[in-house]
């Protein structure tokens, strides 16, 4: 199990657990497991998910997005709950919580 820190100073787990449900349902997550890792701790936006989840963002190339839905559950425990490829990103209609100066 890793742990990386959010924006929000709050450590977020990634368990083998999880990591196995994500490249068993987006398979082309598989070989970026340290990008999944530094995408939550390092990212260009995190937004507004559903349920009080965090979207963290990281553009991989122009238009293509890793997103990292993960949650903060407290002040001391974090974890990822998924992550996948997108370029489904509509700045102008999310909740932009924290963006990259």
């Amino acid at each position: 199990m890793e742990t990386v820190r959010s924006k929000n100073d709050i450590p977020i787990r990634l368990t083998e657990e999880r990591w196995l449900h994500i490249v068993e349902n987006h398979d082309d997550v598989a070989g970026y497991y340290d990008l999944v890792l530094e995408t939550v701790e390092e990212p260009d936006y995190v937004i507004k998910g559903y349920h009080g989840a965090l979207v963290a963002l990281k553009e991989v190339r122009s238009g293509k997005y890793l997103a990292v839905i993960y949650r903060e559950v407290s002040a001391t425990d974090g974890f990822i709950i998924t992550a996948y490829f997108t370029d489904k990103i509509r700045k102008g209609k999310e909740l932009i919580i924290w963006q990259r100066k």
